[in-house]
């Protein structure tokens, strides 16, 4: 089968999705099939670089200018997809390259499917500080893009519900990003390695190490660990929390440990190497999150693999995950927070080995790889039992159908999100119009 990617962040930018597209890239290539990559182009590397990855023309887009937004490649894409004879397109975003995939996808006649990352409510207030895009908004927005989709992949029930609650119509499935176990299991860490990283952290052998590893941003909700720490160090003095990561909110949060005087409790390490996140976790006793805003969280699974329980709070995504006691604790509002820590320290059960090895292959790539595959079989052979019910159809009047849609599914999108784009660089703005156009001359 060939397969391809469109996803507005990829590698090397440092993001859920761009790690969640790189592993299906693998996993799919490890079955035999053939994959590429539509991107955006990255200072970092160069545009021709790989021939299975699509940089197209793009700009650091309004707010989040660490994310670009493509201004062109429309044809440049609908050439390379049908030259690599494309059979599905699976879009990862739902903005420049996500429209663009549509668009190709309909060109070509093909199944185009996609995969709902994000929950934007919880981002929407970092753009214009929320003027532009309202949290009420977002269903529309997100409904628009789905309306015509063959299928959408929710990485949880998180996600699932979301676009039920959203009306979603269109043939829904359940199947989270897996990892590659290999990365975190790592045999090589011996405890003599994860001793030593606690010594330099001024962490003693019976101290409990709580790890938080993520992006150091307000939706983390890392601030509400560090609010209960005092009632937690209250009952057990002999905890401390390793805030691993960098971000816009780090100083805050430094500010908040000193003024409840904790801070020889809280150890901040600002950014570590990826192939080091590994030796954290193995030297952690359980990873802590308190964040409320992931349809998944790739840090929750990364630290079962490393053979470490989680403490966090529950959403249908965790009730699904911690399936026993051995795997984590989960508290179910944020005020019972520091007793599900105590709780986690004085209860969390020895490992059984087999539930163990069972909760690895589910959360690993290839059981990932392997159900996507299965759900792009499921889509195609859909698509081919539809086409046949619109044989009565004249070529026509399937090209003036498949043209009305196109433009529709590019004008529903807000027109302010497009003008305030424009204060980044006037050729974003400009893209939609030419799109529809170009598109409306290629069919005609």
């Amino acid at each position: 089968m060939h397969v391809g990617l469109f996803t507005d962040t990829y590698l090397p930018q440092v993001s859920g999705v761009a790690t969640s597209t790189q592993t299906l890239k693998d996993e799919l290539e490890k079955q035999g099939h053939e994959v590429y990559i539509f991107t955006t182009t990255d200072k970092h590397v160069g545009r021709y670089e790989d021939p299975t990855i699509i940089r197209l023309p793009s700009v650091p887009f309004i707010s989040f200018t660490d994310r670009r937004v493509v201004y062109r490649g429309l044809f440049e894409s609908y050439k390379i997809a049908k030259t690599y004879q494309l059979d599905i397109i699976h879009t990862q975003t739902e903005f420049g390259l996500g429209m663009l995939g549509k668009m190709v996808g309909k060109a070509l006649r093909i199944p185009v499917i996609h995969t709902y990352h994000t929950q934007y409510e919880d981002y929407v207030r970092y753009i214009a500080n929320g003027k532009i895009i309202r949290p009420n908004m977002v269903k529309y927005i997100i409904r628009s893009y789905l309306y015509d989709l063959d299928g959408v992949i929710c990485p949880s029930r998180i996600a699932l519900n979301l676009l039920e609650g959203y009306s979603v119509k269109i043939p829904k499935r359940i199947i989270p990003t897996g990892i590659y176990l290999e990365n975190y299991v790592r045999p090589d860490i011996t405890v003599a390695d994860s001793l030593a990283l606690r010594k330099s952290l001024a962490i003693e052998a019976d101290e409990t190490m709580l790890l938080s590893l993520s992006r150091i941003s307000y939706e983390k909700n890392i601030q509400a660990v560090i609010a209960y720490m005092p009632s937690i160090l209250a009952k057990n003095s002999k905890v401390k929390l390793v805030v691993v990561g960098d971000g816009p909110y780090l100083e805050e949060l430094k500010k908040q440990a000193r003024a409840l005087n904790i801070a020889d409790h809280i150890i901040f390490t600002g950014m570590v190497n990826h192939d080091q996140t590994a030796l954290y976790y193995k030297a952690s006793d359980f990873f802590i999150s308190a964040s409320t805003s992931e349809t998944q969280g790739l840090t929750y699974i990364e630290s079962l693999a490393s053979g470490r329980p989680i403490i966090a709070q529950s959403n249908p995504y965790l009730d699904d995950l911690i399936t026993n006691k051995m795997f984590g604790t989960l508290y179910q509002r944020e005020s019972d927070l520091a007793d599900a820590v105590l709780e986690a320290i004085e209860l969390t059960p020895k490992k059984e080995e087999k539930l163990w090895q069972e909760k690895l292959y589910e959360i690993s790539a290839q059981h990932f790889g392997k159900s996507v595959f299965a759900f792009y079989l499921d889509t195609i052979i859909s698509k081919k039992a539809k086409k046949k019910e619109k044989l009565s159809l004249t070529v026509e009047g399937n090209r003036a159908d498949t043209s009305i849609k196109l433009v529709k599914s590019t004008i529903k999108l807000p027109a302010t999100v497009f003008k305030k784009t424009a204060q980044t660089s006037v050729k974003v703005v400009k893209a939609p119009a030419r799109i529809v156009n170009a598109i409306r001359d290629f069919l005609d």
